[in-house]
């Protein structure tokens, strides 16, 4: 109960922060969404299907991200233009960050999902298809941009974030890709464990 409500602090410390003065309001609510539906989706969910602490406090700093991108905009985050400074770039890298961990956090929400719905034992066809989602999952957000860009034209400029580069699509898919097989090389012992622990109090005593 005690994390769970410094889960939920932070949650609206970090929101109440990023809406309070955002650069663009159409772009807060574009990047914003995804961190909006977690918490309903997570709150219905925690009886029914309660997570790994692994797994919660990943989705948070998630949300974290994506409400720092929001406010600021993914090509304007003050922090990246002074380390842009430094190493001589014309480019605010934000984005990349926010596209790594595209692929290091859904990549441990799969895997959990796939375990404990007994989809998949734990093991290398896990992680493989763990990683094959997370891959699915960053392709399929690269068209929500573009349908996005289509519909509303030069109003989803900052929500694209390209800011010029033209393997921008693909460096992001790749930046996802690199993040999923990052985050189970290293988070695998320690999800493995959760997942045995949380799983063996949801089984019915005999």
């Amino acid at each position: 109960m005690k994390m769970r409500v410094i889960w939920i602090a932070i949650y609206l410390l970090v929101l109440l922060w990023s809406v309070s003065d955002p650069k663009d309001m159409f772009t807060w609510w574009l990047e914003a969404i995804p961190a909006l539906i977690a918490l309903p989706i997570l709150f219905f969910s925690r009886k029914r299907f309660p997570l790994t602490s692994l797994a919660y406090g990943l989705i948070l700093v998630h949300c974290c991200v994506l409400l720092v991108g929001a406010r600021f905009t993914y090509a304007e985050v003050p922090w990246f233009d002074w380390l842009a400074q430094v190493m001589g770039s014309e480019r605010n890298n934000y984005d990349k960050v926010g596209h790594f961990a595209q692929g290091f956090i859904p990549v441990i929400l799969a895997r959990e999902i796939f375990i404990r719905n007994q989809v998949m034992q734990i093991g290398a066809w896990c992680q493989f298809l763990a990683v094959c989602f997370v891959l699915a999952f960053s392709a399929f957000y690269e068209l929500i941009e573009w349908w996005v860009a289509a519909a509303t034209g030069e109003n989803a400029e900052a929500f694209l974030g390209t800011q010029g580069y033209v393997w921008d699509t693909q460096s992001d898919m790749f930046l996802a890709l690199i993040g999923g097989i990052v985050a189970l090389l290293v988070l695998t012992p320690l999800h493995n464990k959760q997942i045995k622990h949380i799983m063996t109090q949801s089984q019915p005593v005999t």
